[in-house]
């Protein structure tokens, strides 16, 4: 990509949450559901003396992508770190169901979740937790009758329980930006120390958590470029393709054996990461 493009280009990790979803949906069909003005917000964080948000931080929006009905859920990082509690989790959750029961009632109805999270708000703890536990039980329902598409674009990336719930989905798809983990950098170099994970290292943290490294390993289905049209595009494509055959959730054994070959004494590199990962798949 040259400068002109650069700069010419429809950033979608520049986008809002809300703008996420237009983009996404097919023009003039997004409706929000449980939108600001709605005014669903946590009673948790007010307690605390911390700042809500009229929606929480979570869009629904509802519409059509390629003429089907679709929802897409797009989670806002700019606020809370984009974390998960009780009334945003409960918005997502709530959704996917609904989306399965119009398939079970011949309604075809698929999903995009736009990833941008730190994962459960520690502010919130088990209300927080059990609402990501609801989310990946409903995307497991769901993708049985239409695909569920996982977008991560970045900045914030995917963390914690959310980073699961975005490897259940019948695709993923990231951005060379978007990076992928269970823990973030910060809680391993504060866990197991700086000689174990440098968080400042951001070559590090790129090479084996960044967008490249994950669809390089079969931990996402395709790396896209931070063009908004090229994102929708591809989510349109993956749609068509239907449900996958096999989830990628449903081959636990194969990493599980493949994880078992590999010698934790040492600091793995991303070439060591995509040896392991990366044929095969």
């Amino acid at each position: 990509m040259n400068i002109e493009q650069l700069l010419n280009r429809d950033s979608f990790i520049e986008r809002s949450a809300r703008n996420r979803a237009r983009a996404l949906l097919d023009a003039g069909s997004m409706r929000e559901l449980i939108g600001p003005f709605d005014r669903v917000t946590s009673p948790w964080l007010a307690q605390q003396k911390l700042v809500t948000q009229s929606d929480d931080g979570v869009v629904v929006a509802k519409g059509t992508v390629d003429g089907v009905a679709t929802v897409v859920l797009a989670i806002e990082g700019a606020f809370q770190g984009g974390s998960m509690g009780e009334v945003g989790g409960a918005k997502i959750a709530g959704a996917l169901e609904l989306a399965a029961d119009d398939n079970r009632a011949g309604i075809p109805t698929q999903a995009v979740i736009v990833f941008e999270t730190g994962g459960v708000r520690l502010q919130e703890a088990n209300l927080g937790l059990a609402a990501i536990a609801e989310i990946q039980s409903a995307i497991v329902d769901l993708r049985r009758y239409r695909p569920v598409i996982g977008v991560s674009a970045g900045t914030v990336g995917c963390y914690g329980g959310m980073s699961i719930a975005a490897g259940l989905c019948s695709y993923l798809v990231l951005t060379r930006e978007a990076r992928l983990g269970l823990n973030g950098p910060q809680v391993i170099e504060q866990e197991a120390g700086i000689a174990e994970f440098d968080a400042r290292n951001r070559a590090l943290i790129w090479g084996l958590t960044g967008g490249q490294q994950r669809a390089a390993t079969g931990l996402a289905d395709a790396l896209v470029d931070d063009d908004t049209a090229q994102v929708r595009s591809l989510v349109v494509d993956l749609f068509r393709a239907g449900v996958p055959a096999e989830h990628r959730s449903d081959r636990y054994a194969h990493y599980l054996e493949r994880l078992a070959r590999f010698d934790t004494a040492g600091q793995p590199e991303a070439a060591d990461v995509r040896a392991l990962y990366g044929k095969d798949l």
